[in-house]
């Protein structure tokens, strides 16, 4: 009962948590040293700048998609291409945002006929981050920590969420888990046309929950596809808490050759709705929770945070803790070494 109450209100506190923690001093991140505490620096993200997150999902449109809340949990019988306006944070000196406290917002959606390749192409090229979102999420609150997190780690580039249809609801899951693995082919038409996309840079990836169930799948698809020529156009892969079987991992990240290192896992064994998951899934570990050592012989890099989240569900740190997105920060900066 005291997990199933704390997850309900979860989503809702996120705001407040998140001002908090970016106001708060930087925490030390167990299993960091390796990547260093500097690298490149910029002042600002992309979408500072020109405040637009382009689009792709799999929910079926409400209200042609054109008015809040623009796409539901419902499964549409083909995928929508669209650009979003955010509104920033007010940065003022008065304002909430000064004081920590501030987030971005949604303005409008607006369905575009391009493809992916002509969106990306119309964005003016360079690298590419996509985020995909976990479980129990709207099409709103996706978007939104799309843009919390291409800011957060001061994306130069691109951001794309790949939203997928889930019902938002604490139980949901069984539908949310066949949802996003429904949207596998969807994902990988998206990351095909990413690739491909001319004058695009490295394409980036940061998954989280059980949006990394997706994301592995159609990662594997993609390799399938096009084997190792794809290797150089992938740059960074993260798995934020992920959502997912340990053996179900294993035999997906040997299937798919170079990627396989490409992937960066931010885990918490503290983690718990992933322990609540787990429990769901017939006492499974979850990749999310388990041990780093363990997940390490998988052949990837691992960020233990198990001691830098100080809420109580420790599930969404790569958006709540600094120290975590400096992190992905700097699997992008050297996702090309």
């Amino acid at each position: 009962m005291i997990v199933r109450d704390l997850l309900q209100n979860e989503t809702s506190r996120r705001a407040f948590l998140r001002g908090i923690a970016s106001s708060a001093s930087v925490l030390a991140l167990g299993g960091c040293a390796s990547l260093g505490a500097t690298g490149a620096r910029y002042d600002a993200s992309s979408l500072t700048a020109e405040p637009t997150l382009l689009v792709t999902t799999t929910r079926k449109p409400v209200n042609s998609g054109r008015t809040k809340p623009w796409f539901g949990p419902e499964r549409a019988t083909r995928m929508t291409v669209a650009r979003a306006k955010l509104v920033p944070p007010d940065e003022s000196r008065f304002s909430l945002a000064a004081a920590g406290l501030g987030d971005w917002r949604l303005d409008g959606v607006e369905p575009v006929s391009a493809d992916v390749s002509d969106l990306l192409a119309q964005g003016g090229g360079g690298d590419v981050l996509i985020y995909v979102h976990g479980f129990k999420q709207t099409f709103e609150t996706a978007a939104l920590d799309a843009a919390h997190l291409a800011d957060g780690i001061k994306f130069r580039g691109q951001t794309m969420v790949f939203s997928w249809p889930s019902k938002a609801g604490l139980f949901d899951y069984a539908y949310d888990r066949d949802s996003a693995m429904w949207s596998r082919d969807g994902f990988e038409r998206v990351l095909q046309a990413a690739v491909t996309a001319p004058g695009v840079g490295r394409v980036h990836i940061v998954a989280h929950s059980m949006g990394t169930m997706l994301t592995l799948e159609s990662l594997r698809q993609l390799y399938a596809r096009n084997g190792d020529s794809v290797t150089d156009r992938i740059g960074a892969v993260v798995f934020a808490s992920p959502d997912i079987d340990m053996d179900v991992f294993s035999s997906a990240v040997t299937r798919i050759g170079p990627l396989g290192r490409k992937i960066t896992v931010v885990a918490a064994t503290n983690d718990r709705a992933l322990a609540l998951s787990g429990r769901l899934a017939g006492g499974m570990t979850r990749v999310g929770a388990a041990e780093k050592a363990a997940i390490e012989q998988l052949g990837v890099r691992v960020i233990d945070a198990s001691d830098s989240g100080w809420g109580v569900i420790n599930h969404d740190l790569f958006l709540s803790n600094a120290e975590v997105r400096r992190v992905i920060r700097r699997s992008i900066d050297t996702s090309a070494a």
